[in-house]
């Protein structure tokens, strides 16, 4: 017997999408639960991992998909890209809304002038599950966009540090979050890197060494939510740098792992352009690297990556959904005498910055960063919250505020 549906965020935004675009392209990690949400919508089914429908559809995927009730889901569609001249062909006649539901696992081509979606398919960013669709909240608006409107919420909470751990570690991931034990989580996101490893990366570029793929991999994870330098990769992994860049931009191409860019401007001086690298799901760290909760418990640096990661994978997903997806940055001036961990730009010259704190007792100091640039910006910061594992929120000055984690689904 199959599991009943658990509600998504996306699921209002994906069908009113639906109703609007005649072609929507869902795009996320595997086994986030893409074709489960989207599936909900379709008429007809069409999942290119089975290999007989996949055969099908490569040998004519004109005649294959002619004559279907829509709307039509095509299922991982990088496995049989030729349906995307089928789609673009159709689109560009008929522009009904409601023909095509595509999903994908791989950011692939996707941003390039020349793919074939290109103005006919309309993407949407879907990714693991949040603590507040756990929750059962997806009715409420979410923390983002309450601070957007310049409606925060103060919260309490009794989640204390290892609880945020262990949320985190548990991960976003459909099956381990819902149905598994520890121990069955803990195999399942091992299996998940190791397909992703072996089978997935493969796919979209043969020829590369596993064992060197995982190590690289490894140093990512090792640095998530950090700035590093490229050398310091791929010496950790033992590689030279040409591969190094080459793997960078195949797990970024898998959605594995995200860079956040710089924010810059010239209000400020001395910025560090580096990018940070993420894993895109905290329970990664398990499959990664085989940590535990005690394991994080007894490294305070590993501590602060994983919550960072944690919060980022939560506001993330929200961020995704918004009609105008804020963009996503860090923030960190030379030698990191100053340092933001998130700052989310809203449109017209707005901030929310964000600091992450494994500490239940707050002070202006743990604030020190986000003072600076309050002062630094004035009033372009339209909130700035330092998220802590502790269970009050407080206000740390004027305009900061020190708020727990759990906010971000309470």
């Amino acid at each position: 017997m199959s599991s009943p549906y658990l509600p998504r965020s996306a699921d209002a935004v994906l069908a009113e999408m639906v109703r609007q675009h005649p072609a929507i392209l869902v795009v996320g990690p595997r086994a986030t639960g893409k074709t489960t949400t989207t599936g909900r919508l379709a008429a007809t089914p069409v999942r290119l991992g089975n290999q007989r429908e996949a055969a099908a559809l490569r040998s004519d995927p004109e005649a294959v998909l002619r004559g279907r009730p829509e709307p039509i889901l095509i299922d991982e569609w990088q496995l049989v890209p030729e349906v995307l001249a089928v789609i673009k062909e159709r689109v560009d006649l008929d522009n009904t809304p409601g023909q095509f539901l595509v999903t994908g696992s791989v950011r692939g081509d996707l941003d390039l002038p020349t793919w074939p979606g290109t103005g006919r398919l309309v993407r949407l960013a879907m990714y693991g599950l949040t603590e507040r669709e756990l929750a059962g909240r997806t009715d409420s608006p979410t923390w983002i966009s309450n601070v957007i409107n310049r409606d925060p919420t103060a919260v309490t909470s009794n989640l204390d540090l290892r609880s945020y751990v262990d949320l985190a570690l548990r991960s976003g991931f459909p099956e381990p979050a819902l149905r598994l034990n520890e121990s069955s989580r803990q195999r399942w996101l091992t299996s998940y890197v190791d397909q992703i490893i072996t089978r997935d990366a493969a796919e979209l570029s043969s020829g590369r060494d596993p064992a060197r793929l995982r190590r690289y991999l490894e140093a990512v994870a090792l640095n998530s939510a950090g700035i590093v330098n490229d050398s310091t990769l791929y010496e950790s992994a033992r590689i030279d740098k040409v591969t190094a860049r080459a793997y960078d931009a195949l797990l970024q191409g898998l959605l594995i792992i995200e860079k956040i860019p710089a924010w810059t401007s010239n209000r400020l001086k001395r910025l560090v352009l580096a990018p940070k690298r993420y894993i895109v799901d905290a329970g990664l760290f398990t499959g990664i690297l085989g940590l535990t909760v005690n394991d994080v418990l007894s490294d305070a640096d590993l501590l602060g990556r994983v919550l960072d990661t944690f919060v980022l994978s939560q506001i993330r997903a929200d961020c995704a959904l918004l009609p105008l997806p804020p963009r996503i940055h860090h923030l960190r001036t030379e030698q990191g005498r100053h340092e933001i961990d998130i700052l989310i730009e809203v449109g017209a010259g707005k901030l929310i910055a964000i600091e992450v704190k494994a500490t239940t007792s707050p002070t202006l100091h743990d604030a020190r960063h986000l003072q600076w640039i309050v002062d630094e910006l004035g009033e372009s910061v339209i909130a700035s919250v330092l998220f802590h594992t502790g269970s009050h929120t407080a206000h740390l000055s004027p305009r900061i505020a020190a708020v727990p984690i759990s906010a971000l689904w309470a």
